[in-house]
């Protein structure tokens, strides 16, 4: 039965898969440890829901084993992370968030794979998931088999890098879990040394309070302003971990539709992305994970990265265009932006 469930997965486009079985004794201390440190920020919902993040049994009554699937999502055609970071005219946005909402996409495959399950042998307890709940996914993806979790915190494969997207089915059926593999990070620490924030405080420990994608993406108020000049012109989300790690250099190109990234997304001119009004935002990101952040975060971001960008006469008249914009969050972001673009030192004292 195992070995037909990842037939049919790679069938449906997912890159790998594997099972799990649900003991995650050995995750649920770090996990207290970072939550009670407070590393998680304002991601509230971290802490919610008691034990049932490290105790699938929990959160899905029955379940028993884990099926949890790779799907790589490296555009062929997106703009390497590099070129757009030398760029500073420019939006960088992170890869995954150039296509479609992932969400949906391994959504609906998971679903398919389970009913094409259930067609099989019949009626069984399952639920999909794809970063949708409180489930230990790069734990489970490691017990799986699909890689481990590297010093930057992400699931790194030997075959595969970093560049993917995972998803998993809890189901009721007693599976034979697969073996996880070895740790093969080694000395290596480019992914803590490239950091524009010092997130990566340690091998294997992250301070999301720190991160650009924390910042940009589920920091819902003001960005700390220590932060702003290092973040650049990434307005959502940062790829610099994996931009450096040696093992991306056995990362494939996705070859699915969905991933290709939108033009105006892929390098778009911050001052172009700036002047977008609320409803062309929503109609710009209709099906993009972006969307999440709404109008008012999107114009935070491009303020911080238009205040590090050149100065012309167009990134200045952009952001005086917003100098009365009805949010406050925005409005202070300009304000910044614009004194970045203002000689004599006493303009940049809270940035350093």
């Amino acid at each position: 039965m195992a070995s037909q469930i990842k037939r049919w997965g790679e069938a449906l486009g997912f890159d790998q898969v594997g099972i799990s079985d649900i003991d995650l004794a050995e995750y649920e201390p770090k996990l207290q440890a970072w939550l009670d440190a407070g590393l998680h920020g304002e991601m509230e919902w971290m802490a919610r829901h008691g034990d049932k993040r490290s105790h699938p049994e929990k959160l899905v009554p029955n379940t028993r084993s884990v099926i949890v699937v790779r799907m790589d999502y490296l555009p062929a055609d997106a703009t390497p992370v590099e070129d757009l970071l030398d760029s500073p005219e420019r939006a960088c946005i992170s890869r995954y968030a150039l296509g479609r909402d992932y969400h949906k996409v391994l959504r609906k495959r998971l679903q398919a794979l389970a009913e094409q399950v259930e067609d099989w042998i019949g009626p069984f307890g399952y639920r999909v998931f794809t970063d949708s709940a409180p489930v230990l996914e790069k734990p489970l993806a490691e017990k799986a088999g699909l890689g481990w979790i590297g010093k930057h915190t992400n699931l790194l494969n030997r075959q595969a890098g970093s560049w993917f997207f995972l998803g998993e089915i809890y189901t009721d059926l007693q599976l034979p879990a697969d073996a996880p593999v070895t740790d093969h990070c080694g000395s290596c620490r480019r992914c803590i040394d490239v950091c524009p924030t010092q997130a990566i405080t340690a091998p294997y420990q992250l301070d999301a309070t720190r991160c650009i994608s924390y910042l940009t993406i589920e920091l819902k108020g003001s960005i700390p302003e220590p932060f702003r000049k290092p973040m650049g012109n990434r307005i959502y989300g940062c790829d610099d971990c994996q931009m450096v790690c040696p093992w991306n250099r056995y990362a494939k190109f996705s070859a699915e539709d969905d991933f290709k990234p939108r033009k105006d997304l892929d390098s778009g001119e911050l001052t172009d992305l700036f002047s977008w009004d609320e409803t062309e935002f929503l109609a710009r990101t209709e099906g993009s994970a972006i969307r999440r952040i709404g109008h008012e975060r999107w114009l935070r971001n491009i303020a911080v990265a238009l205040g590090n960008a050149p100065t012309s006469p167009a990134v200045i008249n952009a952001l005086k265009s917003r100098l009365d914009h009805p949010s406050l969050l925005v409005r202070e972001h300009v304000e910044w932006a614009l004194r970045q673009h203002t000689p004599g030192p006493s303009n940049h004292a809270a940035d350093s």
